[in-house]
């Protein structure tokens, strides 16, 4: 009897020890999700432009934290965090760009190249970057590479749609003068006996200056190819910058420039657009970067309208679109930009213009009913707002 009780005894007290160890390892767990939650609050709240994923692995009595980020701070306070509480753990995360990428950055080498949200041919494409693009390089596996665009949109490219260059060789890429294509659409071609082309190019690729003669420009990719265009397709960079007088006027004009411009999801250029990536690539061409998609267009410039009052909008205004969800939270999913008459020109099937008159024949009363807000960015120096003309992103 006395033996039985032992037993029992015994056993009741290492249940009580594994309980209170279990107990503890749960609450240990918990408080450090809620650390990775907060970090990922105050400094990665938009994974689009910038990233803190971190996880918690359980081994044994170990724990690690494995994960990426692309912000110094994050990690940082992170671990003062982690070191206030008293929590142990293994440091698995991993601080991007990697060492190896740090003095490295890639130029985009093809007339458009698709920037996706996964690594892989299949993943969904997130946007497009255009030739000449500088990108900020933050990892890299097997091949695929994490980048980061002027417009700090972050997703993966192939290798082989950018030109990888070290400190020395990026100055030298930048110190040498530019040209921007102005055409829409247009090719480059080989200085040879057939003319053969080179590449395909597009409205804002941006290419090295060679030489200048009275019909064409001799230019250079990122990877060191020769070829020469028109120059009735062409402006030297630098002056088509100082000549940039960008107006309620100039960006009807490029607008309709993409009129019948099929859409495409993540396009961002004069291959295809989707909304954002329209009103994106018209503020681009008058000299003007904003970020890439609808819902973070929506917090940049000044507030214009929000009740349907349509009177005080003018040409380059977006409207934007979307719904109020039952938890109350708002949805933006599309956009639009003014053009005055009561019309707006968007990227739905197709760029074209719509109008918020119900009597009109192009009235759109879906998105009428839809609509959120109108937002003014031109001339309105907000953060997401970046002017070429006070940013050198394509020479020293």
């Amino acid at each position: 009897m006395k033996i039985q009780r032992l037993v029992i005894t015994i056993s009741t007290f290492f249940i009580i020890i594994l309980t209170g160890c279990k107990n503890e390892s749960s609450s240990n767990v918990e408080t450090v999700n809620t650390i990775i939650s907060t970090i990922q609050q105050k400094y990665a709240p938009d994974k689009r432009a910038a990233r803190f994923e971190a996880a918690l692995v359980e081994n044994g009595t170990d724990l690690i934290i494995k994960g990426i980020t692309t912000n110094e701070k994050a990690l940082v306070n992170f671990k003062e965090k982690m070191d206030s509480i008293g929590i142990s753990f293994t440091d698995s995360l991993l601080l991007l760009p990697t060492a190896d990428l740090k003095d490295k950055t890639g130029v985009i080498n093809n007339s458009v190249s698709n920037i996706r949200s996964t690594k892989g041919d299949a993943s969904e494409m997130a946007t497009q970057a255009l030739l000449g693009t500088p990108v900020k390089i933050l990892q890299n596996i097997g091949g695929w590479y994490m980048v980061q665009t002027p417009d700090m949109y972050i997703g993966w490219i192939y290798q082989s749609e950018m030109d990888i260059k070290n400190t020395v060789d990026f100055d030298s890429w930048l110190s040498k003068p530019k040209v921007i294509i102005t055409e829409m659409y247009t090719k480059s071609f080989q200085d040879d006996e057939e003319n053969q082309p080179v590449s395909d190019l597009v409205a804002g690729d941006i290419l090295a200056l060679i030489e200048e003669s009275p019909d064409n420009y001799t230019v250079m990719y990122p990877d060191g190819r020769e070829a020469f265009i028109d120059k009735k397709h062409a402006q030297l960079y630098e002056n088509w910058l100082t000549s940039l007088q960008t107006s309620q006027k100039t960006l009807v004009e490029t607008s309709k420039q993409f009129l019948g411009l099929p859409y495409l999801w993540g396009g961002t250029s004069p291959k295809g657009v989707d909304c954002s990536g329209f009103t994106k690539s018209v503020y681009f061409l008058n000299g003007t970067i904003i970020p890439r998609d609808a819902s973070q267009q929506v917090h940049e410039g000044e507030l214009i309208d929000d009740k349907k009052d349509f009177s005080n909008l003018l040409p380059g205004d977006l409207l934007f679109f979307g719904r109020i969800t039952p938890e109350g939270k708002e949805n933006v999913v599309h956009v639009g930009m003014w053009i005055g008459n009561n019309e707006y020109i968007h990227a739905s099937g197709r760029v074209k213009i719509n109008s918020m008159d119900s009597t009109a024949s192009n009235y759109d009363e879906y998105n009428y009913n839809r609509y959120l807000r109108t937002k003014r960015l031109l001339d309105k120096h907000t953060n997401g707002i970046t002017y070429l003309k006070d940013k050198k992103l394509y020479t020293k």
